[in-house]
């Protein structure tokens, strides 16, 4: 029978070789994705989490993107975990709504925000994973395009011709479903 110290002896070392030199790289990654020091801690935690849970499956190719993926997982799990709270509640969110906010944002903007946000994201889960996994990298994340390139080990044109073509896609999708950038002058 294995000795369950040196599994988790094990593991502890993986960890360690792994995952702490990513720890900066995934709270930066991780403020991007929510634009809120505590939510990016939370979901820093969360993706510390699952990789310690996972670590003794982790081959050890490509730390960075392993955990990224985890990081974007959890994200998306939250999200969604968020979502049917407010139809629970329809009394308290149309209130909410109909608030105006602290920035001066009227109905229609939070509206059209929450329509926006809607528009994407159904846009970017229907990106094939190529696709979607460059805009993960590059304009969720904030990484560079030599850093997306290096996570997805392709040239840094690939990045940029990927990024161009999901770009595109999704102003596409946009457009079909009634959503067109504000003009200038507005």
């Amino acid at each position: 029978m294995p000795d369950p110290t040196t599994s988790e002896s094990t593991a502890e070392d993986a960890f360690s070789r792994y995952v702490t030199p990513e720890l900066d790289v995934l709270y930066r990654v991780a403020r991007s994705i929510t634009r809120n020091p505590t939510d990016a801690e939370d979901l820093v935690q969360d993706t510390l989490i699952r990789a310690y849970k996972a670590i003794e499956r982790f081959d050890g190719r490509y730390p960075r993107a392993w955990l990224l993926t985890i990081m974007r997982n959890a994200q998306m799990n939250r999200v969604r975990r968020k979502r049917p709270e407010l139809l629970r509640d329809p009394d308290r969110t149309m209130q909410r709504i109909a608030d105006t906010s602290e920035d001066g944002q009227g109905v229609e903007n939070i509206v059209m925000h929450d329509e926006f946000d809607a528009a994407i994201e159904t846009s970017l889960d229907n990106l094939s994973e190529r696709f979607r996994s460059v805009i993960d990298l590059v304009d969720i994340s904030g990484l560079s395009y030599q850093e997306a390139a290096d996570i997805l080990e392709v040239p840094v044109g690939t990045i940029m011709s990927r990024l161009h073509r999901a770009r595109k896609r999704i102003r596409t999708d946009l457009k079909a479903a009634g959503i067109t950038p504000r003009k200038s002058n507005e």
